[in-house]
């Protein structure tokens, strides 16, 4: 168990605490929420860099590691919609996604085999994680000002809105083409699942 398997795991520990202080209107929830997801950004920068630049890269780690980057956004978005801070039908369609491919890499795995991310799966990651980012912090701004710590008129500009949407929009875009790009760069693997099955 090295230190990148390790922030894999932290991430998938912190996931549902963070969903539960999210949810929670608590300034000082929302506080913490925000900063355990900026942790669990920074961990999975850490675990790439490490295991790469220490030659730590390990079957598990590759395999876990998206599942908890997947686990941790799910749960954010989630927590959106619960909180009418996005559409429930952007965050279906990214949701399912993830879902799809995760189970497609399972199955994958349970015949000794790996399906590779590519760089645009690790862009998608990096954007949504920049959109969640911003609605929390919008998040955090709105309780700010309501508990009178201090005047954000962003939050009451309909552009920051109009802008944060677009923003998971172009996330919610991007997850899509990604997992038609993984689908098709590992359509061998998957077309063999099917034939061994029928």
């Amino acid at each position: 168990m090295n230190i990148p398997n390790q922030l894999t795991l932290f991430r998938i520990a912190i996931s549902p605490i963070f969903m539960v202080l999210l949810l929670i209107e608590n300034i000082y929830a929302r506080l913490a929420a925000l900063c355990l997801f900026v942790l669990g950004c920074l961990s999975d920068l850490l675990d790439g860099v490490i295991a790469r630049r220490w030659g730590q890269e390990t079957g598990f780690g590759k395999f876990m590691d998206p599942i908890a980057d997947k686990l941790l956004i799910s749960m954010a978005l989630i927590s959106f919609v619960a909180l009418r801070q996005a559409a429930a039908w952007v965050v279906l369609v990214i949701v399912g996604r993830e879902f799809l491919i995760m189970g497609l890499r399972t199955l994958v795995a349970y015949r000794h085999e790996m399906m590779e991310s590519s760089w645009l799966a690790k862009t998608k990651t990096f954007l949504q994680m920049l959109a969640i980012t911003a609605i929390l912090c919008y998040i955090f701004l709105g309780d700010a000002q309501a508990a009178g710590w201090l005047e954000a008129p962003l939050v009451s500009d309909p552009r920051t809105v109009w802008a944060l949407d677009g923003l998971l929009l172009l996330a919610m875009l991007l997850t899509v083409v990604s997992g038609l790009d993984y689908i098709y760069r590992n359509r061998w693997l998957i077309l063999g699942l099917f034939r061994d099955n029928f």
